[in-house]
């Protein structure tokens, strides 16, 4: 593809390396280091002028480092006079600070849309992510944003891997994530339940009500993102307790910190099904439950169709082929 460049941050390599692959393009010539005083600093080696340029950086890892690596890459193309700069970031970060929650917490900052202002200031003129935990977020954004969805890849993975597919039920662990569940259900054509749950603090559950009935059924699980997994992995205790006879759990942002390995390892999962937007080869190394569905060809033709000027819709409904 002409006028086209690539270049991959350090925050996902491989997925780089396998849109490159896809699309038949090297990735561009880029050093990232950091100076003694562990400040960022970032060498583009090749000339993007007049070039369509697109950055990939997954907000994971070292989420703040790299996010600040997207940022001056981002500035580095600018000046560098290149035509436009998409940043792709396939799982964007600080995407669940988006609102001020209810209860005494009027001074609660909204991330999000900071790392959105920074992005535009940066350079960016147009943003291409993945199953943004909050849809609006797009909102935030000045700039065109394409939320791609993990979910015509989800869908062919459990029609592929779960035999008993047609008399499953799909079950959303909290209220917010109905939307996403529902329309995975209408798509299959099957039941679907969701748990209720109260927080008290982050990142800590209290209690469980399940609504819907999964006795001798599979069900399957779904969520845009699971961090520590005290939510699914008491999600899936309380469906065994139900009556369900296997489950499985399906998260586009398998982010897994703190116990959560641990926590997946004891819980009473098949399989937890995630997608590559965040490196996972570590962590299946620990947990063999954990599985991963390559998404990198739906970030490719994404791309592709961007650059092109054609229609991204048609990624929503259907994996390219």
């Amino acid at each position: 593809m002409p006028n086209i460049v690539l270049f991959s941050g350090s925050s996902h390599h491989d997925l780089s390396q396998r849109v490159a692959d896809r699309l038949g393009l090297e990735l561009g010539k880029v050093v990232t280091k950091k100076f003694s005083n562990q400040e960022t600093s970032v060498e583009i080696g090749e000339s993007v002028r007049g070039e369509d340029v697109y950055i990939i950086q997954s907000g994971c890892g070292e989420i703040n480092d790299n996010l600040m690596e997207l940022l001056i890459m981002i500035n580095a193309c600018k000046i560098a006079s290149s035509s436009r700069v998409t940043a792709v970031i396939p799982c964007f970060p600080y995407a669940r600070q988006d609102k001020k929650d209810k209860v005494g917490k009027s001074r609660a900052p909204i991330s999000a849309k900071l790392v959105a202002n920074m992005l535009s200031v940066a350079g960016a003129d147009h943003i291409i992510t993945m199953d943004l935990h909050a849809s609006q977020i797009q909102g935030f954004f000045d700039i065109p944003v394409d939320n791609l969805y993990a979910e015509p890849a989800v869908l062919q993975w459990i029609k592929e891997n779960i035999a008993e597919w047609r008399t499953c039920i799909i079950v959303s662990p909290d209220a917010g994530g109905a939307k996403r569940v529902t329309s995975i259900a209408d798509r299959l054509n099957v039941e679907f339940a969701l748990i209720h749950k109260e927080r008290k603090k982050a990142n800590e559950v209290d209690r469980m009500v399940l609504v819907g009935d999964v006795k001798d059924r599979v069900a399957i699980l779904v969520d845009d993102m699971a961090d520590t997994c005290g939510t699914i992995c008491h999600a899936a205790d309380k469906l065994v307790s139900a009556g369900a006879t296997k489950v499985y759990a399906i998260l586009t942002h398998g982010i897994f910190s703190g116990p959560a390995i641990s926590r997946i390892n004891n819980a009473a999962f098949e399989a937890v099904v995630v997608t590559n937007t965040i490196p996972q080869e570590e962590k299946m190394k620990h947990c063999p439950k954990i599985q991963f569905i390559d998404i990198s060809m739906i970030l490719a033709e994404a791309i592709r169709r961007t650059h092109n000027g054609e229609s991204v819709s048609y990624l929503f409904s259907h994996v390219p082929l």
